[in-house]
């Protein structure tokens, strides 16, 4: 999904040079997660798993990260495509996305390895929401 990231106009400078970046990194606080849990049901699979095994937003320290594709800047506003990320979810850094420092290539993806291919559920199941 395209989007929008807006940073605060004083942080405006420290955006220099990063529309060099095809993609970026955001890391953030789920603000609307519900209660931490140890044992969650992921996205992608019916089965419960830990949640330093997940992606689950509800977690004891309730920070995500994403990777999105860098269109373009505009003043302190960041253009961006395949965010995964809703409204107004609070932004605590940006990262510059190098392929290669970040692409590992003998990384495993673990139980998720069998589930990527083929998704059993593709909408939102409410974790997002308090």
């Amino acid at each position: 999904m395209d989007g929008r990231v807006e940073i605060f106009p004083e942080y405006k400078d420290g955006l220099k040079d990063l529309e060099g970046f095809s993609h970026i990194i955001l890391i953030y606080y789920f603000h609307k997660a519900k209660e931490a849990k140890l044992i969650v049901k992921p996205f992608l699979d019916p089965e419960p798993r830990g949640v330093f095994a997940t992606r689950a937003p509800s977690r004891p320290n309730p920070i995500g990260i994403s990777v999105v594709r860098l269109l373009r800047i505009e003043s302190n506003i960041l253009y961006v495509s395949e965010l995964d990320i809703i409204d107004n979810t609070p932004l605590l850094d940006i990262k510059p996305y190098v392929p290669k420092f970040d692409v590992k290539k003998r990384a495993r993806a673990g139980w998720l390895e069998k589930r990527t291919e083929r998704p059993i559920r593709s909408t939102d199941d409410g974790r997002f929401y308090k």
